[in-house]
């Protein structure tokens, strides 16, 4: 019924100037040959002196040989919502392409109401595919629904590396669109509320080609001293939660970010035995939870993806019939809905990129011009937490910068979202505290040493107002650090 053909013989099918959705959430689900395919189309396309770029959507990040490959042939023409590729992140820098940073809940669904350009395309990775439609996502799902629906045609990599075991670890659920949207009828975080694949015309499906590709999911950092004080002072403040009564005794899901800060925070949390086992409503599903689950510390977790090592994959795959009853992959505009998050109670825990003395968090700029990967999902977790923690180490290039500042160089979470920033160093619990407050908890408690008089000095030369700030000193940090190279080397004196 289907037709099979080879990556190279798929990608003729995509031409300049189309619009393609891509499968998956981060490395994990991502497409890898077709993608691959199209850069060498662009680049000889290009060698003849002609125009070859297309627009991508994916679900969040993918893996180098999906935006690596594009990038490096200068194949994208704009991208959304989330990426984290050195090579894109160069493009989009140097304005060769366009990128619309999104909250990742947001994008199938504006995708549906036609905000955006549609799809023509949707290139997405299976482990099964059946002859009535059924599409059988991989380890990440992102906006594989809602492409498959929207686009003109489907090209499937059928990845025999990812075997059709996998079926029923998915929940396929895409919300109506108002005004005939009701709530979406998820009470607990294990609950299943759609199917377990994602169904669509034969007809569209013009295209599977084989492959054996593992996910390119990296590994990230071992953890080091500063990673770990900041997981047992996310612990210890949890733990202190509890005891104040302020966390029901039974606990409530968690939402942890990406990398290795998250990894240490959940490690913590899993050792601290005064935290009762605990669920997670979260978008990306780790290497620490796969062990969690198998020590009887987490005891189901919800998410969008496996980011997962070659190991710990292998591992779930081999024991399918105890994960399976234990993790569920959903749509992104399911994993990061704000109404789920406000209504389970999530305690969000997110990494900051910088943050401010007042609380404002920036997620996605450096130096507030260059972008490094993306707000990502969160954005969706912070605003709708039953408490929202952001973590960062104290500072950065071994001590030149620090990660907070008087004024954040570019505003992606603001202080009215964020409630609690912890570093290495100690916890700052910002709820019900004015801007002043806010600003002398946060220097007391997080801030490094080596910058803690700076910015008590800041502070003390602003006028008095609710929220004090100098103009003309607010980013004098960031000045300093691109004439000297040393945050630490600032003088107020010298920016008046």
């Amino acid at each position: 019924m289907y037709t099979f053909m080879s990556a190279e013989e798929a990608a003729q099918f995509i031409n300049n100037g189309d619009v393609v959705g891509m499968g998956g959430f981060t490395p994990a689900g991502a497409p890898k040959d077709v993608p691959t395919a199209i850069a060498k189309r662009a680049e000889e396309a290009h060698a003849r002196g002609e125009e070859f770029k297309i627009g991508i959507y994916t679900g969040a990040s993918t893996g180098d040989s999906c935006d690596g490959m594009l990038a490096r042939a200068h194949a994208i023409s704009f991208r959304a919502p989330y990426q984290s590729n050195k090579d894109l992140r160069t493009e989009l820098n140097n304005q060769d392409a366009h990128y619309f940073d999104m909250h990742l809940s947001q994008l199938a669904q504006e995708l549906r109401y036609g905000f955006l350009p549609k799809p023509k395309f949707a290139i997405v990775e299976a482990c099964a595919v059946t002859e009535l439609g059924e599409i059988v996502p991989t380890a990440g799902v992102g906006i594989m629904p809602t492409i498959c629906r929207l686009a003109d045609h489907i090209i499937v990599e059928l990845n025999e590396a990812m075997p059709p075991v996998m079926r029923g670890i998915h929940d396929i659920y895409e919300p109506a669109d108002p005004p005939m949207r009701r709530e979406i009828p998820l009470y607990h975080v294990g609950d299943r509320i759609g199917t377990d694949c994602i169904k669509v015309d034969p007809k569209k499906i013009i295209a599977i080609v084989k492959t054996n590709r593992p996910n390119e999911v990296g590994k990230f950092s071992p953890l080091d001293d500063t990673t770990e004080k900041i997981g047992a002072n996310v612990a210890a403040f949890l733990e202190e939660e509890m005891h104040a009564g302020r966390i029901p005794k039974s606990f409530l899901p968690i939402q942890s970010g990406v990398g290795n800060i998250a990894n240490a925070v959940l490690a913590a949390l899993g050792e601290n035995k005064h935290i009762p086992p605990f669920q997670m409503y979260t978008e990306v599903i780790q290497d620490s939870v796969v062990q969690l689950m198998k020590e009887g510390r987490v005891t189901f977790a919800s998410g969008c993806s496996l980011t997962i090592g070659a190991d710990k994959l292998q591992d779930i795959i081999d024991h399918m019939d105890f994960f399976r009853r234990r993790i569920v992959l959903r749509p992104q505009e399911i994993s990061n809905n704000p109404e789920i998050a406000r209504r389970l109670g999530l305690i969000t825990i997110n990494t900051a990129l910088e943050a401010d003395i007042y609380g404002n968090i920036n997620s996605t700029h450096v130096c507030g011009t260059k972008m490094m990967n993306g707000i990502g999902g969160s954005g969706d977790f912070t605003r709708n937490a039953y408490i929202s923690i952001f973590t960062t180490p104290s500072t950065a290039k071994s001590g030149a910068i620090s990660s907070f500042v008087p004024m954040v160089s570019h505003l992606d979470h603001s202080e009215h979202s964020v409630k609690v920033i912890i570093t290495e160093h100690g916890i700052a619990d910002l709820r019900g505290k004015s801007p002043v407050q806010r600003a002398q908890t946060i220097i007391d408690n997080c801030v490094d040493p080596a910058y803690k008089p700076l910015l008590q000095e800041y502070l003390h030369l602003c006028k008095t107002a609710h929220t004090p700030h100098n103009l003309r000193l607010a980013t004098a940090m960031h000045q300093e650090f691109l004439n000297s190279g040393d945050m630490r080397n600032t003088k107020w004196e010298n920016y008046l």
